[in-house]
C-alpha cells in the first residue's frame, strides 16, 4: 500500500526514481499522479458521504467558474451504462454499498483521463456479483490498452484475475512470478514458509446465551421483521448475504446499538429489549464493526491512549504507565506493526483491524464481528481466527458476517442466510457447499 501511495503522489518517495513510459516523473500529489494518467482506487473509497454520486463524480474535474453539471452527469451516465454499473447520479454517496463506491471512484478516476488504474484490496467488504463485475471490468481496461496494478492478499484472486504477480515481504521484493501461478508457490515467498490453516477443534455447545423471539429492527433504510435465533455458549453463527441484506441490523441489535421495535431479545435469560449498548456491554457483549477509523478506532488517537480509553478504570486520573505497558503487550502479541505511540489512523487497515481485537476485554460473553479477517493477510487472518477459536471454547458465543464464502464454511457451526431483508432458518456448515451457499444468498435454492 505505502508503494501505491507512492506511485499515485499521496506520499513523496525517500529515494529512487518513477519512470512513466520510459521517461521519469515526480509525483507531488495525487492531481500530479491524474495530470500523468495514473489514479488510484483505495482500500476505503475516499469519497464524501454527505454528497451525491454526481457531486462526487465531479471532484477533481478541471476548474471553471461555474460547474458542468449537464456534462457531468452525461459523462457519469455513459460511463456507468458502459461497465453495467446502476449509479444514480442524485443518490447521496452515504446510502451505497462499498461496492457501489468502488465503481463510482473507478468511473471518476478515467473520467479524469487514468490510463494506469491502482486498486488497493478492491474486493474487501464486496459481494460476489460485485467482484465479478469489477473484474470483468479490469479486464476489459487491460484489454484496451490500461495498466491495472491489483494489491491483494487473495490468492485466488490474483490467480483470476493477474497475469504476472510480484510479491513483497517486510518493504523488498521478495520474487515474481507469471502466471499460471501456485498457491504454494506465492504463499512461500509471502512468508518464507507453507501455512496451515488453524485447527478447528471440536467444542462443546452450551446453554443458550443470546436469544432472539420474532425481533424487528429497522434503521433509515431497511426494516427486517420476524428474526428468531438462539445462540448457544462456544457457538460460532456465520451471518452470510449480499452487503445491505440486513445482517448489519441484526449485529447492531444484538449489541443494542439499534434498538428493537417488536419482539423480545434476551441475554442470559435475561430481558435486554429497550437497554443501552452501555448495558449489553457491561454484560459482556462486543461488537467490532466493518467500518475501522469511522466506528471502531478514535483517528488521531494514538495506541497508547486506546488501551487507555477502553480500560474499564473509574478512576479520575490516567495511568499512563499501566496503559503503555499494555499497549506493548498487546502489539507483540496480536503482531501489530506499530509503536504505543503510534496514531491509529496511520496504521495499515489489516493493523487497525488487529489493533481494535486488541482492545477487547478477555471476558466476553457475546462477540459480534463484521468482517473480522477484512484486509487481513493470509498469516494475520490465521492468526485472528486462532485467537477467536480460543474465545470459544472459553464458551463465548461469536457472531460474525463475511462477504468470503470459504471463510464462512471453514469457521461456523450454524450459517444465517439473508436475502432481501428476508432471514433463513440456521443451516448447519457441514451440510451445505459453498456452491449451495451462493445460491442461497442470491436468492435461489439449489
Amino acid at each position: 500500500t505505502t508503494l501505491m501511495k507512492v506511485l499515485s503522489g499521496y506520499t513523496a518517495p525517500d529515494a529512487g526514481r518513477i519512470l512513466l513510459d520510459g521517461r521519469e516523473v515526480r509525483l507531488t500529489s495525487p492531481a500530479d499522479a491524474i495530470a500523468h494518467g495514473i489514479g488510484m482506487l483505495h482500500q476505503d473509497p475516499l469519497d464524501v458521504p454527505a454528497l451525491t454520486v454526481l457531486d462526487n463524480f465531479s471532484l477533481g474535474r478541471r476548474a471553471r467558474l461555474f460547474q458542468r453539471r449537464r456534462e457531468a452527469r452525461r459523462d457519469l451516465e455513459t460511463l456507468s451504462a458502459r461497465f453495467g454499473f446502476s449509479l444514480d447520479p442524485d443518490e447521496p454517496v452515504g446510502n451505497l454499498t462499498v461496492g457501489e463506491r468502488q465503481q463510482l471512484e473507478l468511473v471518476r478516476l478515467l473520467s479524469l483521463g487514468a490510463r494506469t488504474i491502482i486498486l488497493d484490496e478492491p474486493t474487501t467488504g464486496i459481494s460476489a456479483p460485485q467482484k465479478a463485475l469489477m473484474f470483468e471490468t479490469l479486464r476489459r481496461l487491460a484489454g484496451e490498452g490500461m495498466s491495472i496494478i491489483f494489491v491483494s492478499h487473495k490468492l485466488d484472486e490474483v490467480q483470476e484475475l493477474c497475469s504476472e504477480a510480484t510479491v513483497l515481504r517486510a518493504g523488498q521484493v521478495a520474487g515474481e512470478a507469471q502466471a499460471p501461478f501456485s498457491s504454494t508457490g506465492l504463499v512461500r515467498l509471502m512468508f518464507g514458509r507453507e501455512l496451515a490453516a488453524p485447527c478447528r477443534s471440536a467444542c462443546a455447545i452450551g446453554e443458550v446465551r443470546l436469544e432472539l423471539d420474532d425481533v424487528a429492527v429497522h434503521d433509515d433504510r431497511l426494516r427486517i421483521e420476524h428474526l428468531s435465533l438462539s445462540v448457544r455458549c462456544g457457538e460460532v453463527i456465520g451471518l452470510a448475504g449480499l452487503e445491505g441484506s440486513g445482517q448489519r441490523l441484526l449485529m447492531q441489535a444484538c449489541a443494542g446499538v439499534l434498538p428493537i421495535r417488536a419482539g423480545r431479545l434476551r441475554l442470559d435469560g435475561a430481558e435486554m429489549g429497550g437497554q443501552p449498548y452501555r448495558r449489553f456491554q457491561e454484560r459482556g457483549v462486543a461488537l467490532v464493526p466493518a467500518a475501522r477509523l469511522e466506528e471502531g478506532l478514535v483517528a488521531g488517537m494514538t495506541l497508547r491512549e486506546h488501551f487507555a480509553l477502553a480500560r474499564n478504570d473509574r478512576s479520575l486520573m490516567v495511568r499512563w504507565d499501566e496503559a503503555d505497558a499494555l499497549a506493548g503487550r498487546r502489539i507483540d502479541e496480536y503482531h501489530i506493526v506499530g509503536r504505543p505511540e503510534s496514531q491509529v489512523q496511520e496504521l495499515s487497515g489489516g493493523n487497525q483491524q488487529r489493533a481494535i481485537l486488541s482492545l477487547l476485554p478477555d471476558d466476553l460473553r457475546v462477540l459480534l464481528l463484521e468482517h473480522p479477517t477484512r484486509g487481513l493477510d493470509i498469516e494475520s487472518a490465521a492468526y485472528i481466527w486462532e485467537r477467536l477459536l480460543a474465545r470459544r471454547e472459553q464458551g463465548t458465543a461469536i457472531l460474525f458476517t463475511s462477504t468470503d464464502l470459504d471463510e464462512l464454511a471453514q469457521y461456523s457451526d450454524r450459517i444465517v442466510v439473508f436475502s432481501g431483508g428476508v432471514m433463513s432458518r440456521p443451516v448447519d456448515s457441514h451440510s451445505i457447499t459453498v456452491d449451495a451457499l451462493g445460491h442461497l444468498i442470491g436468492g435461489r435454492e439449489q
